[in-house]
Parts: C-alpha cells; sequence; structure tokens
C-alpha cells in the first residue's frame, strides 16, 4: 500500500461524527483489535461522544472527507493524574499508509507539550504485530503480558501492557 496522502486531517472528534465513527468502529479488523462486541448499536458510539469530558482527547484522521481512523487519550484523575490511556483504530482498508502513525504522533504531541502526561499506557493483542511495531518505534516498551485477558473470536487471547514515558 502507498503511504498516505498528505491531505490526510487530523482533527478533534465531533458529536457529528457519531455516525463515521460507529461504522469504523463495528469494521471486522477494527473490533478484532478492541473489545467492542459485535452489533453495537450505532447509537452507543453517539452517546460515548456525548460523554466525552476534559480529561479526553479524541481525533480523527480525515481523507479526501471520508473519517479513516480513531485516536484518544483518556487521562487519569487523582493521583495518577499524570498517566493516560491510549486507544487507536484505523478504517480496515487504509492499514499500513501510515494513519496509525500520524494519529499516535498528535496525542503523543499533545501529551508531551500541551497536557503535562508523562505516562501513557496501553494493552494490544500479542498477535497484532504492525501495532506493537509502530508502539516500539514511538518510545512504548513492553511491561508484561497479561494471559487470557480477553474473549476474542471463541479463544481467550493474550495482550502485551505497554507504556510510553515522557523522555
Amino acid at each position: 500500500m502507498p503511504p498516505i496522502q498528505p491531505e490526510l486531517l487530523i482533527r478533534a472528534a465531533s458529536a457529528d461524527d457519531w455516525e463515521a465513527l460507529a461504522a469504523l468502529r463495528d469494521l471486522p479488523g477494527v473490533r478484532r483489535g478492541t473489545l467492542r462486541l459485535p452489533f453495537a448499536p450505532p447509537e452507543q458510539t453517539r452517546k460515548w461522544l456525548e460523554n466525552l469530558t476534559e480529561t479526553d482527547m479524541v481525533i480523527v484522521a480525515e481523507l479526501e472527507g471520508r473519517i479513516v481512523g480513531l485516536a484518544g487519550l483518556h487521562r487519569h484523575r487523582g493521583r495518577r493524574h499524570h498517566a493516560a490511556d491510549l486507544g487507536m483504530s484505523v478504517h480496515d482498508d487504509y492499514r499500513r499508509r501510515g494513519i496509525g502513525r500520524a494519529l499516535l504522533n498528535a496525542l503523543i504531541d499533545a501529551a508531551d507539550r500541551w497536557l503535562g502526561i508523562s505516562r501513557i499506557e496501553l494493552t494490544v493483542f500479542t498477535d497484532n504485530e504492525a501495532a506493537i511495531a509502530l508502539y516500539r518505534q514511538a518510545g512504548f516498551e513492553t511491561e508484561g503480558l497479561l494471559k487470557s485477558y480477553a474473549l476474542r473470536d471463541g479463544a481467550l487471547a493474550d495482550v502485551l501492557a505497554m507504556a510510553r514515558l515522557h523522555p
């Protein structure tokens, strides 16, 4: 696949994006890499967007008017205020074109330069080699293996717990 075109727009997600994001989150490849269940009602995504708080930063990647990626930082509270969870999904038809990298770089930049987040955490299924490689290139380190973490395709699957500390 060719690298992503310079027309890729990274922007904040808006409430108006709910239908496109519901469709993205329901794609088989996206769902396989997340904890989402099949047949989730689209309204679930609308409610999720409406309930985001100032501790959440959710962005989308848009190409030629189509949302092709979604990523977010969800900051912890209290004594873990310095840390945030990262989640990311790229449209099944647009993988390996630099969209994930663009989303990840935008969130890391915001965390480092604007939000004061010094620790970004994530979990990733152990068979998602492309995502693991991307996270490692961005400075994430494996902190542990969580066995039988989630049911996926009828079997319990392992995940890596990874984190990036602000350099």
